[in-house]
């Protein structure tokens, strides 16, 4: 709980029960088979225990689960089981009861306690625990939660420390999850990997001999976006189709506004088709506006295997009236999707797509005069496919004898311009310990790139002879850490309004910061090689949209 607290929502505004199952029956009818009840706190509402009953009665609907903070599940519990309740999660940071009172900001924890254990007397097995892991708070309390699982069919779950709005979150305190294994097995060298439920998000072992287990949630360190199959909608109605994401969509209002099921089916099917291949990364999400996660949410929704909710990903017969068209799907989205960055689809699916029947993706932006409905059942133009942009035969930069000249863009109109650009810097096995550890002697290698980008982009023009100066309205640097080739992926975005692109301002941002990571860490090993610096993407200006595929 942040230390100020968190401002309640009115009643009015929050989704009543018969919203919160017409939105239930929707997504189950679509394919979802398990909703679990989260928060905030699911059980200081009155309906709870009827919202469970009735959630139990959707066909289709295989498992209902609540996250808790365990303070009134043993009162509760007993109803809840009878009415339908399949799984359990409760959210316990401290074995320490003083330290429980620190961090959730009142007393409880004797309650949370009887809380597990009822939870265990009627036979829930794993009684899953959700533990957020803080260096300098209760990170030694490691083995204390796992021995808990010796004598008790517990699946404690390590959750990275993860940034939201108020938790004052800090790079340094954020507990690895390699870290934590390593600290585990110091303790219990015959800790065992168990194998990776489909879709699940979360690693698990088992102590030979233990009756619960051990898992870890790698949101940070690990990312599992590609075979993310969640969708949450908040207390108060909005659709976010990513934890780490701060787009949100409002249902709640469409369906105060009367909206069909296919109406809401094509706004829920914009919302899935914006989901991006992976979250921006543990710096720029602190950076972000997101809620606390105490107020992110009520209903979490997701289907344990594929397909995942393919009508809802491929209907088109309405179109979303004031969502600007950002990319069309075709035969490449196929590969795309094989590739693992969105939810598996059904082989009919595939070949609708591969057989160019005209499909849309939107961006998230309202043009002024959408309807407030965002819904016309009129056709409308089809999006304009990206692709490389026209060559010319020319050089733009040089003139009539040759010589280097600047272009004159006096004459073009101010547009709006967006370019993204990525780099990738290969730091062998021994630098990229220290960078993911944050132990190189000089400093957080990966906010210091992340600066040297930013700052790049806005010395462009200095730097790059013949480039003009703009004025830069935004600049985004994302590092990401790829374990798999002991690597750094960075990413920078620059947007502006004016007659010029801003894709070099992108290019030269990322790959400086490329540059800066390399002076971090040349002490330490010169073999680190700058390789894939290239433009990703490219919109506004009078030559098209470029999309590298």
């Amino acid at each position: 709980m942040p230390e100020e607290g968190v401002p309640l929502t009115p009643k009015a505004d929050l989704l009543t029960t018969e919203e919160i199952l017409t939105l239930a029956r929707l997504f189950v009818k679509e394919g979802v088979d398990k909703i679990r009840l989260t928060g905030g706190e699911p059980l200081i509402r009155p309906d709870v225990v009827d919202i469970v009953a009735q959630l139990h009665q959707l066909e289709g609907l295989r498992t209902i689960g609540i996250t808790t903070n365990g303070i009134n599940l043993a009162r509760l519990l007993p109803q809840l089981q009878e009415a339908g309740l399949g799984t359990i999660n409760i959210s316990l940071d401290t074995l320490v009861p003083a330290k429980f009172e620190f961090i959730v900001r009142r007393k409880g924890f004797r309650k949370v306690m009887e809380g597990i254990h009822k939870a265990i007397e009627l036979g829930y097995s794993p009684v899953k625990v959700n533990c957020v892991v803080m260096r300098g708070l209760n990170e030694d309390e490691l083995l204390d939660f796992v021995a808990l699982t010796e004598g008790l069919p517990l699946d404690v779950r390590f959750i990275e420390y993860m940034p939201f709005d108020g938790n004052k979150w800090n790079f340094k305190k954020m507990v690895s999850y390699k870290e934590m294994l390593d600290t585990l097995r110091q303790q219990w060298p015959e800790l065992e990997k168990l194998p990776e439920e489909e879709s699940s998000t979360a690693k698990a072992f088992k102590i030979p001999g233990f009756r619960g287990r051990v898992s870890f949630i790698t949101s940070m360190s690990e990312h599992f976006c590609g075979t993310c199959s969640r969708l949450r909608i908040t207390a108060d109605g909005n659709l976010k189709v990513c934890l780490f994401g701060n787009s949100e969509v409002s249902l709640r209002d469409h369906l105060r506004a009367g909206a069909s099921e296919e109406e809401l089916l094509c706004i829920i099917g914009a919302a899935v088709g914006r989901k991006k291949r992976q979250h921006a990364g543990m710096f720029s999400i602190s950076q972000m506006k997101n809620r606390p996660m105490i107020l992110i949410e009520l209903l979490l929704m997701c289907q344990d295997s594929p397909p995942a909710i393919p009508s809802i990903f491929f209907r088109d017969s309405l179109h979303v009236q004031g969502l600007r068209h950002r990319v069309s799907f075709s035969s490449q989205m196929v590969t795309l999707w094989k590739g693992g960055w969105l939810p598996q689809i059904p082989l009919l699916a595939q070949r609708w797509l591969a057989s160019g029947v005209p499909q849309r993706h939107y961006g998230s932006h309202l043009d002024s005069d959408a309807n407030p409905k965002c819904l016309s059942p009129e056709p409308r133009a089809p999006a304009t496919p990206s692709g490389p942009l026209p060559t010319s035969d020319q050089l733009t930069h040089v003139d009539r004898e040759g010589q280097a000249a600047m272009v004159d863009v006096g004459g073009k109109p101010d547009t709006e311009r967006v370019a993204v650009a990525s780099a990738v810097v290969l730091l062998g096995p021994v630098a990229y310990k220290l960078v993911q550890e944050n132990q190189l002697k000089k400093g957080d290698a990966l906010v210091v790139a992340q600066l040297a980008g930013v700052q790049a982009a806005k010395l462009t023009s200095q730097l790059i002879p013949l480039c003009h100066h703009v004025g830069l309205s935004h600049v985004q640097v994302q590092l990401e850490l790829d374990s798999t080739r002991h690597a750094v992926v960075v990413q920078a975005s620059c947007r502006a309004r004016g007659p010029t692109g801003v894709e070099m301002e992108a290019l030269t941002s990322a790959a400086v910061a490329a540059l800066a990571l390399y002076d971090m860490c040349k002490a330490v090993s010169r073999d680190i090689v700058l390789a894939e610096i290239k433009l990703v993407s490219k919109t506004g200006g009078q030559r098209g949209d470029f999309h590298r595929t």
